[in-house]
């Protein structure tokens, strides 16, 4: 207990700094550096308390901040306090999802939760299935998986030798877990194009772009996809949570036409990682989809409702508890927290927007307004901006962004990220999640990338 309580006040001494905007986002060391500075190396021997104690300071020293008001650089930021008492409870508990004799409440939970996502998507009487799963990637590989089963359900046992060679369709801007899926599924990368000759199965639209924070046309897609009987697939992952929004829920409008939809709600949300759910109109298809019969788990004369035994409709065997971070915090906010949460975020991301889409030495990537949180932009040194050959100009600012952000973490002030696209160089992908932020740290993000770079 004594070693519980000082591992307690070492945890609680690091959610102090990681809110204090006077420490750092980083203590960045390169790797050769920081594998020197501690000794990582397991040894045969055990070590004391005391030394693991040691061990544990100088992890979180060195850990990235991520509740940090000024740490922009991954779409899931922030800390929650609920959220995180929710999930040292569930580590305490030490169970396991695949059925309801060693996770009674939590199946409930889960049911109660997913029930609950279904009716915001429009789903009538929330009715369909779903599961929470380690990531939006699996989330999206169960769509397809569950897509190329409706059409062929030969496939489960056959292989697919047994089905025409198939095809999947999404957007450039796509999450790369589509291609990702096919291949890991035997469909092949090549497969998720649009080729005359080979055979529609599914079909994804992107609900809030990793980059660009872009949506889809869902309305028009999922007319196509009515029309040619096709799987119609949301990713949602990034931008799903703004169905939690009255404000902003329209830019998902034909969500509720989809056969899937992922939702990860530790983007947006800030539920603590991970908590990603796929939802799924069709009742009991996840079950034929996926079911094996393991004797040993999913005995068929139990003395309860077997439809809470849930693990034979996952890939997994075993499966972590993401629930409970998520239920309990919708018990500590409600539907109008979680929206109060999300719409402050994009207005946030719409100041960032309004002050630099005018301001000398920015560019934006794109024209107009952005849809989500993602603002993306140039930043132009003042001995750039007067440069008038285009292929010496981009070939500067494609260095500008990467020695900016090196920066940043070597001082620790703050982090955003930044990567090409197309044949766009090099810009800034800031994205707004972390409730935490606010109108100051904007402007310090504005004047920091102009003092790490003004000498460029």
């Amino acid at each position: 207990m004594s070693f519980l309580q000082e591992v307690v006040d070492i945890l609680l001494a690091y959610i102090v700094e990681s809110f204090d905007r006077e420490t750092k986002v980083i203590d960045f060391h390169y790797p050769n550096e920081l594998m020197q500075r501690n000794n990582w190396e397991l040894q045969d021997e055990p070590e004391s308390l005391d030394d693991i104690l040691v061990s544990c300071r100088a992890t979180l020293k060195y850990a990235i901040k991520t509740a940090h008001p000024r740490y922009f650089n991954q779409l899931s930021t922030g800390l929650d306090m609920v959220g995180l008492a929710a999930d040292w409870l569930t580590s305490t508990a030490n169970t396991n999802m695949f059925t309801y004799e060693v996770a009674p409440v939590f199946v409930l939970l889960e049911y109660v939760t997913l029930k609950k996502m279904r009716e915001i998507i429009g789903w009538q009487d929330g009715s369909g299935d779903g599961i929470f799963s380690p990531g939006g990637a699996i989330s999206n590989m169960y769509a397809m998986l569950l897509a190329r089963f409706k059409m062929f359900p030969e496939v489960k046992e056959k292989g697919m030798s047994s089905v025409p060679r198939l095809a999947a369709f999404t957007s450039e801007h796509s999450h790369f877990s589509i291609k990702k899926g096919a291949a890991a599924l035997g469909i092949g990368t090549e497969s998720v194009i649009c080729v005359k000759g080979f055979v529609p199965f599914f079909v994804s639209a992107t609900a809030g772009t990793t980059v660009y924070g872009a949506f889809d046309p869902l309305i028009a897609v999922s007319d196509i996809c009515k029309k040619y009987n096709v799987w119609f697939h949301v990713d949602g992952a990034w931008g799903g949570s703004l169905l939690m929004s009255r404000r902003h829920r329209w830019k998902l409008d034909g969500v509720d036409r989809a056969n899937s939809v992922t939702w990860n709600p530790h983007k947006m949300m800030s539920v603590p990682l991970q908590c990603s759910a796929l939802l799924v109109r069709e009742e009991g298809l996840m079950q034929n989809c996926n079911q094996m019969h393991a004797c040993y788990l999913f005995q068929q004369d139990k003395h309860y409702d077997l439809s809470y035994d849930t693990g034979d409709k996952a890939l997994q065997c075993g499966r972590h508890v993401d629930i409970f971070k998520l239920w309990l915090m919708w018990r500590a906010k409600g539907t109008i927290g979680f929206e109060s949460q999300i719409d402050k975020c994009l207005e946030l991301s719409e100041y960032l927007y309004n002050k630099i889409k005018d301001r000398e030495g920015y560019e934006m990537v794109f024209d107009g307004k952005p849809q989500h949180t993602n603002v993306c932009f140039w930043y132009l040194p003042p001995g750039m901006r007067h440069i008038v050959d285009k292929e010496e100009k981009n070939k500067r600012l494609h260095k500008v962004a990467p020695v900016i952000k090196a920066r940043m973490m070597e001082y620790g002030t703050t982090m955003v990220s930044y990567q090409p696209q197309g044949d766009k160089v090099n810009f800034f992908r800031m994205v707004i999640s972390n409730p935490a932020a606010t109108f100051e740290d904007i402007d310090f993000l504005i004047e920091e990338i102009e003092r790490l770079g003004h000498d460029l």
